[in-house]
């Protein structure tokens, strides 16, 4: 499914009816949980006939806040914000965005987000100038305010090429002024679809210097993302989607603390069905994948593990390699979902 950014800016109208990994953060974490709530999620449902594609969440954004949904492909997070968007009316549940209602009161809440799609949706035969002030007049932003609104967004993310057809924009480029399309009405809510996918590394860490310039400066924002580093660098509270339905909502420390575990061994090249059941009887072992030639133990502390493990790595006549990792984003997600974010 695809959300198009001139699809919801049309709607707007009220007139219209509807038919890297060691990089520091961008700027200090700091609690948001007494922080205005920018929009509340409630039971939020989609269904395709008897297929549920997105199964009752329940989130909280507040303003000055970076919520990083994730998830594999598949999970339900498009379907998610078409209905924040006000695209998709919702099965069952709502999303209330400073009490108003987005199963309610759609066009009200339309005129108060902001949507960068996935897929750029910009005219390439219109200039950079010319396609902000085709948005902004959508929006019903007035005149005499559009003219030094663009000079701001494009001051803002940085592009010079005003009267250039957006057609011969790099990558990066279009992506900026994307971004920038949606912010042309001073939106409340800003929900970002994998706004850095498919930029070269310049263009990528500018992007994300703007979205958390933006959290500074007060804006709620749903970000997806297909790259951990960004999550874990932007994002203040993370919602982990697994087919439809969100199985961890919080802080990157306040999930990885209630884990049951603290390190990860994994193994590649072991031979399958291999009996582990001397390292399941040492205890401590919160639980053991298996699956695609690899062996995960999650344990407590993985020193405790190396000899017993030497032992059978010995008895393999197969190039076998370990490696131990501490906690991070991405073996949370896949202790989770059991896929890889990018599957």
């Amino acid at each position: 499914m695809r959300i198009n950014q001139a699809t919801i800016a049309l709607r707007n109208n009220p007139g219209t009816k509807d038919p890297d990994d060691s990089a520091a953060p961008f700027f200090r974490n700091e609690p948001t949980d007494k922080k205005a709530v920018a929009m509340r999620v409630a039971g939020l449902t989609k269904r395709y006939g008897t297929t549920i594609a997105v199964s009752e969440l329940n989130f909280e954004i507040h303003e000055g806040e970076i919520f990083g949904l994730l998830g594999p492909n598949g999970a339900g997070k498009t379907t998610t914000i078409a209905m924040l968007a006000t695209q998709r009316r919702p099965s069952a549940g709502d999303a209330m965005l400073f009490g108003h209602s987005a199963r309610k009161e759609p066009y009200l809440v339309r005129q108060m987000v902001g949507l960068a799609p996935q897929e750029v949706s910009l005219y390439p035969a219109l200039t950079a100038a010319e396609n902000l002030q085709f948005f902004g007049r959508v929006y019903g932003v007035p005149r005499f305010e559009l003219r030094e609104r663009i000079d701001e967004l494009l001051a803002l993310v940085g592009l010079d090429h005003r009267d250039e057809q957006v057609g011969i924009f790099s990558g990066g480029m279009k992506r900026r002024l994307n971004l920038a399309a949606s912010l042309v009405h001073r939106p409340k809510l800003i929900l970002l679809d994998e706004p850095t996918a498919g930029v070269d590394p310049q263009s990528r860490e500018q992007i994300l210097k703007i979205i958390g310039g933006l959290r500074d400066d007060g804006a709620a924002i749903l970000y997806t993302t297909h790259y951990m580093e960004e999550a874990e660098r932007l994002c203040d509270r993370l919602g982990i989607m697994s087919e439809g339905k969100l199985v961890a909502v919080g802080t990157l420390d306040t999930l990885l603390s209630g884990l049951e575990f603290a390190e990860i061994v994994e193994v590649r090249g072991l031979p399958a069905g291999i009996d582990l059941g001397g390292i399941r009887a040492l205890g401590g072992v919160s639980h053991i994948e298996r699956g695609d030639g690899v062996v995960r133990l999650y344990v407590e502390r993985a020193a405790d593990y190396l000899w017993p493990l030497q032992k059978i790595i010995n008895r393999s006549a197969r190039d076998v390699r370990l490696r131990i990792a501490p906690l991070s984003l991405e073996n949370l997600f896949l202790h989770l979902t059991g896929r890889e974010l990018r599957d």
